[in-house]
C-alpha cells in the first residue's frame, strides 16, 4: 500500500510539473539576456522584432553544439543581408566555459549568456542543442533538436521555403503589427 501511495504521489507530481514544450505555431517567449562578452549590451528578442531570428541553445560540453556553431556562422553570413539574425544562447555555468570555446571559434552573431537556464526553461528546452526559427511576427516556425552535419541543409531549406529570395524581415519592425 505504501508503494502504491508513493507511485501515485510521484505520478501527480510529474503531471503537475510538466509543461508542454514550445512548438511550431506558438508565439516565441520574449527574453533579455546579457552578452557573453563583458561590456557588450544586453540582447533582447524584442529588439529584433520584424526580423526572422534563429535562436540556438548550446553549451561547451555539447559535442553536436560545437559542430553546429561554425555552420551557423556560415549560415548567418549567407542570410544576414536578407534580414536573418542568429542568437546562440550559451547555457554554460559558469559562462566562462562558453568563452573558452569562443576564443578558438569566433562567431559573428549575437551570443548571450544564460548560466541559470531561465531562458531555456521559457522555451522548455530538454536537450542540447535545440534551435527555434522565429518568424518576423514572433511565431515559432521550426523547432530543431540535436544536430548532425547534414542538418544544416534541412535548416537552410526551411529558411528558403519560408522566405524564398525575399528579405527575411517585416519592414514595420513590430511583431504586433503583422
Amino acid at each position: 500500500l505504501a508503494i502504491l501511495r508513493i507511485r501515485l504521489l510521484l505520478l501527480l507530481l510529474l503531471v503537475s510539473t510538466s509543461v508542454a514544450a514550445v512548438e511550431e505555431g506558438d508565439q516565441a517567449p520574449d527574453f533579455t539576456l546579457p552578452s557573453i562578452y563583458e561590456g557588450q549590451p544586453d540582447i533582447a528578442l524584442a529588439d529584433l522584432a520584424g526580423k526572422a531570428v534563429y535562436v540556438d541553445f548550446w553549451a561547451s560540453w555539447c559535442a553536436p553544439c560545437l559542430i553546429s556553431l561554425p555552420m551557423y556562422n556560415e549560415m548567418y553570413h549567407k542570410y544576414k543581408d536578407r534580414g536573418l539574425e542568429i542568437i546562440a544562447i550559451n547555457v554554460d555555468s559558469p559562462a566562462e566555459e562558453g568563452l573558452y570555446f569562443l576564443e578558438d571559434t569566433p562567431l559573428d552573431f549575437l551570443i548571450p549568456a544564460d548560466p541559470e537556464g531561465m531562458t531555456s526553461e521559457l522555451f522548455k528546452v530538454i536537450g542540447m542543442p535545440t534551435s527555434f526559427l522565429i518568424a518576423p511576427d514572433g511565431t515559432v516556425e521550426l523547432v530543431h533538436m540535436g544536430f548532425r552535419e547534414n542538418d544544416i541543409e534541412m535548416i537552410e531549406q526551411a529558411i528558403e521555403d519560408k522566405y524564398g529570395e525575399e528579405a527575411i524581415q517585416n519592414p514595420k519592425g513590430n511583431w504586433d503589427e503583422i
